[in-house]
């Protein structure tokens, strides 16, 4: 799942839970839609968490360098 459909379960979640005056026998749309809030909200976070990782650079780790017995005599 993307960071779209993240979004859009917490747009369904939200019209079902404070747009919304239907009513279904046996179902709570309410407690439907805050769920679907729930896991929108936890899986955009989680997302964002992911994508700000794999964004990190990280420095290079210089090459070690080799030292010469005629670089020793340059130094002398």
């Amino acid at each position: 799942m993307g960071l779209g459909a993240f979004i859009i379960l917490i747009a369904v979640g939200a019209i079902l839970t404070f747009a919304s005056d239907w009513q279904m026998e046996g179902v709570n749309l309410d407690l439907v839609g805050l769920i679907l809030m729930a896991v929108g909200i936890i899986g955009t976070a989680a997302y964002v968490s992911v994508l700000r990782r794999r964004r990190m650079i990280v420095p290079p780790v210089a090459a070690p360098t080799t030292v010469t017995e005629d670089d020793r005599r340059d130094l002398l």
